[in-house]
């Protein structure tokens, strides 16, 4: 069905109607999960088990390697509007991606893991924003919410994927044990390969370039120019990205509390299979009712979870607090990335989600280096101790979702027209 027919139908829209190039976007997010999430859940406790490395050295890691990327994904959104072409900049991003991991294999030091971090995250700065402006320039806003749920939900199945086989490849090369070894690490990037090529080929040969009004006109990377709500929204998810440190924290803290490597990876398997199942029906539920409602109830969700992480004794709180981070993520994830396109004008998308992931992943240095900070300390300082980054972060969350219910203005984004 093209997209003048999806406007035009008083159907709901299922994602079988959804255009080609978000199935292309869906099977590229698919595979490069299945390679990322085998590689990335487990990097933590390599560097953590293996290389003896302290959580406020992974934190700078994480950290430095989101921020690196941040004014790439402003750039590439800027020039994909200003080119009037989105898929080849993201094509290069993935590309960029799947070449650097296989120096994972060779790396024995935390210096060269955050090489290769960062070389991944260039790639992944240099394909977000032509990406996701791509997805919104394929549908109407009538449709956005589910286009982007279907993406999200793509791009878990492929971690479920990913980490069973990772989960697959620790038990049969080092059983239940608690530590993760380097040559089952090594195993598990080679086989990660794979996939990461083969997402860059779905990419490749499955999309095409929507010719976009205005797209050359060569928007200023400028927030006034984008709107109040937009620099509003910003605000908003600044505050809250400033407590959401890394996922390789709550990793941590579930081997912290007594679960082996092989827990950890189905446990994170059956948090992904969550959000799989979640992020489409609740894409589409953000087209009906608005997508503001959405990013509340999972930012709440999430602020009661980081609170749960916090508290946690057992592993089996753990796991019950891991799978409904599936909710919190189903729900608000894509749900804010379909809210993008509907505060900008159509000619600036690309720069909005620029910005946007720019502002995301600038943040992330100094949530991660917070978080370890609190955790372990810096110097002679021991820190708080494993709870205090689950409680700031669920502090922020609150303050973020009341700020979104009360501040954020009611206009597209609260109920589409």
């Amino acid at each position: 069905m093209t997209e003048n027919n999806i406007e035009n139908s008083k159907e709901r829209v299922t994602i079988k109607q959804l255009p080609r190039n978000v199935w292309a976007v869906g099977f590229t997010s698919f595979f490069m999960d299945i390679s990322s999430e085998m590689v990335l859940n487990i990097l933590p406790l390599f560097l953590a088990n293996v290389l003896g490395v302290q959580t406020s050295i992974i934190g700078l890691i994480e950290g430095v390697a989101e921020a690196t990327s941040s004014l790439l994904k402003m750039f590439s959104g800027w020039l994909s509007d200003k080119i009037g072409g989105r898929k080849w900049l993201a094509v290069a991003g993935y590309a960029l991606s799947a070449i650097s991991k296989p120096f994972f294999y060779i790396a024995s030091s935390w210096g060269l893991i955050a090489g290769v971090r960062w070389a991944d995250r260039v790639g992944k700065g240099i394909r977000t924003a032509p990406r996701d402006a791509l997805v919104a320039d394929s549908v109407t806003k009538e449709t956005r919410g589910l286009a982007f749920g279907f993406n999200r939900a793509m791009d878990k199945a492929g971690a479920v994927i990913g980490l069973l086989i990772a989960a697959l490849v620790v038990w049969l090369t080092q059983a239940n044990t608690l530590d993760l070894s380097k040559p089952t690490f090594q195993k598990i990037v080679l086989i990660s390969l794979v996939p990461a090529f083969l997402a860059v080929i779905s990419l490749a040969v499955g999309a095409k370039d929507v010719e976009v009004k205005g797209q050359r006109e060569a928007p200023k990377i400028s927030l006034r120019s984008m709107g109040k709500p937009f620099q509003i929204f910003l605000v908003i998810v600044s505050i809250f990205t400033l407590g959401n440190s890394a996922d390789s924290f709550l990793v941590l803290r579930a081997q912290n509390l007594g679960i082996s490597v092989t827990g950890i990876l189905v446990m994170l398997a059956v948090y992904n299979l969550v959000v799989t199942l979640i992020a489409t029906p609740a894409g589409s539920l953000s087209d009906r009712i608005g997508r503001r409602r959405l990013i509340i109830g999972g930012w709440l969700i999430y602020a009661a979870i980081y609170f749960g992480f916090a508290l946690a004794q057992s592993a089996w709180q753990v796991w019950l607090l891991y799978m409904t981070y599936g909710l919190y993520f189903g729900l608000a994830f894509g749900t804010a990335n379909a809210m993008v396109a509907d505060l900008v004008p159509e000619n600036m998308r690309g720069t909005a989600y620029g910005t946007y992931h720019a502002v995301i992943g600038l943040l992330a240095f100094p949530s991660s280096l917070i978080a370890g900070i609190l955790w372990q300390g810096v110097g002679a300082w021991s820190g708080f101790g494993p709870s205090a980054p689950f409680f700031f972060g669920g502090g922020m969350a609150l303050i973020a979702a009341l700020l979104m219910a009360f501040w954020m203005p009611k206009i597209q984004s609260e109920k589409p027209v």
